[in-house]
């Protein structure tokens, strides 16, 4: 197994990460992570409504 140092194995990670998608798929990881986030405020929250029947 090959040791590579610190620096050579961050600019390795930082041209992984242009190879695979770049900031499009951070667009699309962070509008589904808000999605979700009020998906679940939703569910959570419809369950302490007041049923005045």
């Amino acid at each position: 197994m090959e040791r590579h140092p610190a620096a050579a194995w961050l600019a390795e990670a930082a041209t992984a990460a242009d190879r695979h998608g770049g900031p499009g798929v951070l667009r699309v990881v962070l509008l589904v992570m808000i999605v979700g986030c009020v998906l679940t405020g939703w569910f959570l929250l419809r369950g302490y409504r007041r049923k005045d029947d």
